[in-house]
């Protein structure tokens, strides 16, 4: 099997990430990274012993594939960029700023029958894998992230930093339609909202209730999912999940068997498979926009309801 060459754009903290495990992945080669921040990009270079660039469109005659880990409002030059030239993106969440973007990208990936995946990496984690099977048509779902103030990712605010996450599992979870949005919020320590809470309700009854905070002492990233007769209770960050079942009058708790791996490892293994194989990745620009589209509606009526 020949080696796939990627790059990476943007080696802030999560971009710096990708760098280090495409280099631990099979038949796969690292030829090159790219940050305006010369410093920065000097730094990781260094330490991972391959070029860098500071303009990013040195690496279009390099890479067969790149991830796209710079801010969000770049999401939507640089991606489009790489696909324009026939080349493969992996970029990270929130999608783009606007669903106008975001179809933009997906048509120009599908006119050029190449891969476009978007790193929502919940849907790679090894507890959350573990439940899936065991979910059926639940009737509540209740969501907490949670996280101290992070001093990154602040070009836009909690629901598109890390409310986005529950929304793509949840609309991944219901089939059913959305029947109805309530969602309040507010800014503390930056311009946009930096705590969120939704209520989304489905047509089947179903009710999400998501909690977003970037301002908590706190990391938390749990789910509850309750459905007949049971509930599945899901930590995200320590990679543990528990049912709970109606046993008579009692409840029984069954916790269970999980293999912890690294969630972006899996991911970024999975879109050098995707991209080798021409296949669909599990997270395609189509189902991202319909987390991003729900994401901006929450976002819109916190927006309506504060002066930021």
């Amino acid at each position: 099997m020949s080696t796939l060459k990627v790059a990476v754009v943007g080696t802030g903290h999560l971009g710096s990430i990708h760098a280090k495990l495409y280099k631990e992945i099979e038949n796969c080669e690292l030829i090159g990274i790219s940050d305006i921040d010369r410093a920065r990009l000097d730094a990781v270079s260094r330490e991972l012993n391959v070029p860098g660039y500071s303009d990013y469109r040195e690496l279009f005659d390099k890479a067969d594939a790149v991830s796209v880990a710079v801010p969000t409002r770049l999401h939507y030059a640089v991606a489009g960029d790489f696909l324009n030239h026939g080349i493969p993106v992996l970029v990270e969440k929130p999608f783009t700023l606007t669903l106008k973007e975001a179809n933009t990208l997906i048509k120009t990936a599908k006119s050029k029958n190449l891969t476009l995946q978007v790193g929502h990496i919940e849907r790679f984690n090894s507890a959350f894998n573990a439940t899936k099977e065991l979910i059926d048509r639940p009737k509540f779902i209740e969501c907490h992230r949670l996280s101290p103030f992070p001093n990154r990712s602040l070009d836009v605010g909690a629901v598109l930093d890390l409310m986005i996450h529950d929304i793509d599992i949840v609309l991944g979870l219901v089939s059913s339609k959305i029947k109805r949005i309530e969602s309040v919020g507010i800014n503390v320590l930056t311009q946009y909202e930096d705590i969120a809470n939704t209520r989304i309700t489905f047509q089947d009854g179903c009710v999400a209730n998501l909690t977003a905070s970037r301002i908590s002492d706190e990391s938390m990233r749990k789910i509850r999912i309750f459905q007949k007769n049971a509930y599945i209770s899901l930590d995200y960050k320590e990679a543990k999940a528990s049912i709970y079942k109606k046993d008579g009058v009692k409840i029984t708790k069954t916790d269970l068997p999980i293999e912890k791996e690294q969630p972006l490892k899996k991911e970024l293994s999975s879109f050098v498979q995707c991209v080798r194989t021409r296949t669909e990745p599990l997270v395609s620009g189509a189902v991202a926009a319909g987390a991003l589209k729900v994401a901006l509606q929450i976002q819109k009526q916190i927006w309506r309801k504060n002066i930021f």
